[in-house]
């Protein structure tokens, strides 16, 4: 077995062992439902974390931006960058690739050359200025507000803990994410 393989399949067992761990932050018997009028275009470019429902691959990151590109193949590379620990510590960063599945409805992946290791990544809610969004995915095991500013408005928050609950999530969990000031 090359080294390439034993990788390949130590990464698969992590990523199918993962969501069996992982806690759930939404009533999955509650429909989820995407944003079916969003404009993948006005929504690329730098989003910054404000809130998520704690995961694995973000603990101890704060200072979360997410970078949106269009690429000439029509595919959408991400960039998350995370600072270890504190707003302005030490940058992380992750490079994935996205793709629309259906209107509202995006995949991503960080590992491309697993066919299997995609995520669901749904946008649930984005105002009209496309300043604030809410993502979500159907298992309920992740979430996101995010904002074009590193800080929203009480009234923002509070709508978009209105459209999380209104897809099952339970906005009690939202942990608040640190940005630079």
């Amino acid at each position: 077995m090359n080294l390439r393989n034993l990788i390949s399949g130590f990464l698969a067992a992590v990523y199918l062992a993962a969501p069996a761990s992982a806690e759930i932050y939404r009533d999955r018997t509650v429909p989820i439902v995407a944003d079916a009028n969003l404009d993948v275009k006005r929504y690329l470019g730098l989003w910054y974390e404000i809130a998520r429902f704690p995961n694995s691959f973000e603990k101890g990151c704060q200072g979360v931006t997410a970078e949106y590109v269009l690429e000439n193949d029509g595919k959408i590379s991400v960039t998350n960058t995370c600072r270890v620990d504190r707003p302005d510590g030490r940058v992380k960063t992750a490079k994935g690739v996205a793709r629309v599945e259906a209107p509202g409805q995006l995949s991503v992946t960080f590992v491309p050359w697993l066919p299997f290791a995609r995520g669901d990544y749904w946008v649930l809610y984005v105002d009209k200025a496309y300043s604030l969004a809410v993502v979500g995915a159907p298992k309920g095991t992740t979430g996101w507000i995010l904002a074009r500013t590193p800080t929203i408005s009480a009234a923002q928050r509070e709508a978009a803990e209105i459209v999380l609950k209104k897809n099952g999530y339970d906005a009690g969990k939202l942990v608040n994410v640190a940005q630079q000031k």
